[in-house]
Protein backbone atom coordinates (compact mmCIF):
# COMPACT_ATOMS: atom_id res chain seq x y z
CA UNK A 1 0.00 0.00 0.00
CA UNK A 2 1.37 3.43 -0.67
CA UNK A 3 -0.04 6.91 -1.07
CA UNK A 4 2.05 9.76 -2.06
CA UNK A 5 1.32 13.45 -1.85
CA UNK A 6 2.51 16.37 -4.22
CA UNK A 7 2.10 19.39 -2.94
CA UNK A 8 3.06 22.99 -3.58
CA UNK A 9 2.06 26.45 -5.25
CA UNK A 10 0.12 26.57 -8.43
CA UNK A 11 2.02 26.06 -11.55
CA UNK A 12 4.71 24.65 -10.30
CA UNK A 13 3.88 21.00 -12.14
CA UNK A 14 2.07 19.07 -9.39
CA UNK A 15 -0.62 17.67 -12.22
CA UNK A 16 1.80 17.14 -14.94
CA UNK A 17 4.59 15.24 -12.59
CA UNK A 18 1.64 13.83 -10.98
CA UNK A 19 0.56 12.23 -13.88
CA UNK A 20 3.32 10.33 -15.38
CA UNK A 21 5.30 9.60 -11.59
CA UNK A 22 1.93 7.58 -10.87
CA UNK A 23 2.51 5.61 -14.26
CA UNK A 24 5.74 4.95 -13.62
CA UNK A 25 5.08 3.98 -10.26
CA UNK A 26 1.80 2.09 -10.90
CA UNK A 27 0.00 3.90 -8.65
CA UNK A 28 -3.74 5.64 -9.60
CA UNK A 29 -3.35 9.04 -9.97
CA UNK A 30 -5.88 11.69 -8.15
CA UNK A 31 -5.80 15.48 -8.96
CA UNK A 32 -7.87 16.34 -5.31
CA UNK A 33 -9.22 19.84 -7.45
CA UNK A 34 -10.36 17.17 -10.25
CA UNK A 35 -11.48 14.99 -7.59
CA UNK A 36 -13.40 17.94 -5.76
CA UNK A 37 -14.91 19.61 -9.10
CA UNK A 38 -16.58 15.73 -10.25
CA UNK A 39 -18.13 15.22 -6.93
CA UNK A 40 -19.83 18.87 -6.70
CA UNK A 41 -20.09 18.91 -10.68
CA UNK A 42 -18.75 22.63 -10.38
CA UNK A 43 -15.05 23.98 -11.31
CA UNK A 44 -13.23 25.44 -8.46
CA UNK A 45 -13.65 28.72 -9.07
CA UNK A 46 -17.94 28.22 -9.33
CA UNK A 47 -16.77 26.91 -5.93
CA UNK A 48 -14.73 29.65 -4.61
CA UNK A 49 -17.56 32.49 -5.88
CA UNK A 50 -20.48 30.50 -4.26
CA UNK A 51 -19.14 29.22 -1.15
CA UNK A 52 -16.20 31.77 -0.23
CA UNK A 53 -12.61 30.60 0.77
CA UNK A 54 -13.51 29.12 4.15
CA UNK A 55 -16.04 26.81 2.87
CA UNK A 56 -14.12 25.78 0.07
CA UNK A 57 -11.68 24.98 2.25
CA UNK A 58 -13.89 22.42 4.19
CA UNK A 59 -14.61 20.66 0.61
CA UNK A 60 -11.18 20.60 0.11
CA UNK A 61 -10.43 19.03 3.74
CA UNK A 62 -13.36 16.60 3.18
CA UNK A 63 -12.01 15.13 -0.24
CA UNK A 64 -8.48 14.95 1.21
CA UNK A 65 -9.35 12.90 4.47
CA UNK A 66 -11.32 10.68 1.54
CA UNK A 67 -8.19 10.38 -0.93
CA UNK A 68 -6.25 9.78 1.98
CA UNK A 69 -7.19 6.46 2.56
CA UNK A 70 -7.24 5.13 -0.71
CA UNK A 71 -4.53 2.89 -1.66
CA UNK A 72 -1.80 2.87 -4.16
CA UNK A 73 -2.50 6.42 -5.30
CA UNK A 74 -0.67 9.74 -6.18
CA UNK A 75 -2.57 12.35 -5.15
CA UNK A 76 -2.00 16.17 -6.38
CA UNK A 77 -2.94 18.72 -4.29
CA UNK A 78 -4.15 22.30 -4.84
CA UNK A 79 -1.76 24.47 -4.04
CA UNK A 80 -3.45 25.82 -1.14
CA UNK A 81 -4.36 22.57 0.49
CA UNK A 82 -1.78 21.94 2.25
CA UNK A 83 -2.01 25.19 4.16
CA UNK A 84 -5.19 25.03 6.07
CA UNK A 85 -6.59 22.94 9.28
CA UNK A 86 -4.25 20.21 10.04
CA UNK A 87 -4.01 18.66 6.34
CA UNK A 88 -0.04 18.72 6.03
CA UNK A 89 -0.13 16.13 9.64
CA UNK A 90 -2.88 14.27 7.64
CA UNK A 91 -0.61 13.98 4.38
CA UNK A 92 2.34 13.02 6.36
CA UNK A 93 0.79 10.63 8.61
CA UNK A 94 -1.40 8.53 5.49
CA UNK A 95 2.31 8.74 3.07
CA UNK A 96 4.91 10.27 1.53
CA UNK A 97 4.86 13.78 1.03
CA UNK A 98 6.48 15.52 -1.63
CA UNK A 99 7.00 19.31 -2.41
CA UNK A 100 7.33 20.46 -6.14
CA UNK A 101 9.56 23.78 -5.54
CA UNK A 102 10.13 26.45 -7.90
CA UNK A 103 10.45 30.04 -7.37
CA UNK A 104 8.18 33.01 -8.32
CA UNK A 105 9.68 34.09 -11.48
CA UNK A 106 9.57 30.40 -12.75
CA UNK A 107 5.87 29.86 -11.62
CA UNK A 108 4.58 33.48 -13.05
CA UNK A 109 6.07 31.88 -16.01
CA UNK A 110 4.32 29.15 -16.08
CA UNK A 111 1.00 30.35 -14.95
CA UNK A 112 0.67 32.74 -17.40
CA UNK A 113 1.42 29.96 -19.86
CA UNK A 114 -1.30 27.76 -18.26
CA UNK A 115 -4.98 27.43 -19.77
CA UNK A 116 -6.36 27.07 -16.32
CA UNK A 117 -8.33 29.61 -14.26
CA UNK A 118 -6.90 30.36 -10.83
CA UNK A 119 -9.57 31.98 -8.84
CA UNK A 120 -6.73 33.39 -6.81
CA UNK A 121 -4.54 35.09 -9.75
CA UNK A 122 -7.95 36.11 -11.72
CA UNK A 123 -7.54 40.07 -10.98
CA UNK A 124 -3.89 40.32 -11.17
CA UNK A 125 -2.26 42.39 -13.63
CA UNK A 126 0.68 41.21 -15.21
CA UNK A 127 2.99 43.17 -12.93
CA UNK A 128 1.73 42.33 -9.52
CA UNK A 129 2.00 38.45 -10.98
CA UNK A 130 5.54 37.90 -9.44
CA UNK A 131 5.42 40.09 -6.25
CA UNK A 132 2.00 38.37 -5.20
CA UNK A 133 3.80 35.03 -6.17
CA UNK A 134 6.55 35.91 -4.22
CA UNK A 135 4.56 37.20 -1.15
CA UNK A 136 2.14 34.28 -1.45
CA UNK A 137 5.01 31.48 -1.29
CA UNK A 138 6.55 33.31 1.57
CA UNK A 139 3.11 32.63 3.76
CA UNK A 140 2.74 29.29 2.45
CA UNK A 141 6.21 27.84 2.65
CA UNK A 142 6.47 27.25 6.22
CA UNK A 143 3.53 24.59 5.13
CA UNK A 144 5.30 23.09 2.08
CA UNK A 145 8.42 22.66 3.71
CA UNK A 146 6.50 20.34 6.23
CA UNK A 147 6.70 17.64 3.37
CA UNK A 148 9.41 14.92 4.20
CA UNK A 149 11.01 15.18 0.42
CA UNK A 150 11.76 18.96 -1.06
CA UNK A 151 12.14 18.71 -4.78
CA UNK A 152 13.63 21.66 -6.85
CA UNK A 153 12.00 21.88 -10.37
CA UNK A 154 13.29 25.44 -11.94
CA UNK A 155 13.53 24.80 -15.82
CA UNK A 156 11.17 22.30 -16.59
CA UNK A 157 9.86 22.84 -19.53
CA UNK A 158 10.75 20.46 -22.51
CA UNK A 159 9.41 17.16 -22.62
CA UNK A 160 12.17 15.74 -21.81
CA UNK A 161 12.89 18.17 -18.82
CA UNK A 162 9.48 16.91 -17.45
CA UNK A 163 11.07 13.04 -17.77
CA UNK A 164 14.23 13.75 -15.85
CA UNK A 165 12.32 15.20 -13.32
CA UNK A 166 9.93 12.34 -12.96
CA UNK A 167 12.90 9.88 -12.77
CA UNK A 168 14.66 11.72 -10.32
CA UNK A 169 11.53 12.16 -7.94
CA UNK A 170 10.84 8.72 -8.27
CA UNK A 171 14.12 7.69 -7.66
CA UNK A 172 14.36 9.29 -4.22
CA UNK A 173 11.04 8.10 -3.44
CA UNK A 174 12.67 4.56 -3.78
CA UNK A 175 15.83 5.89 -2.08
CA UNK A 176 13.75 6.92 1.19
CA UNK A 177 12.15 3.64 1.24
CA UNK A 178 14.85 1.33 1.57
Amino acid sequence: MERIFLIGYMGCGKSTIGKRLARKLSLSFIDLDAHIQNNYRKTIAELFDEKGEEAFRRIEQQALLEVADFEDVLVSTGGGAPCFFDNMEVMNRAGVTVYIKAEPEELAARLRASKTVRPILSKKKPEELIPFIREHLAERERYYNKAQIIFPTDHMITKEEIHLTVDAIAERLKNRSR
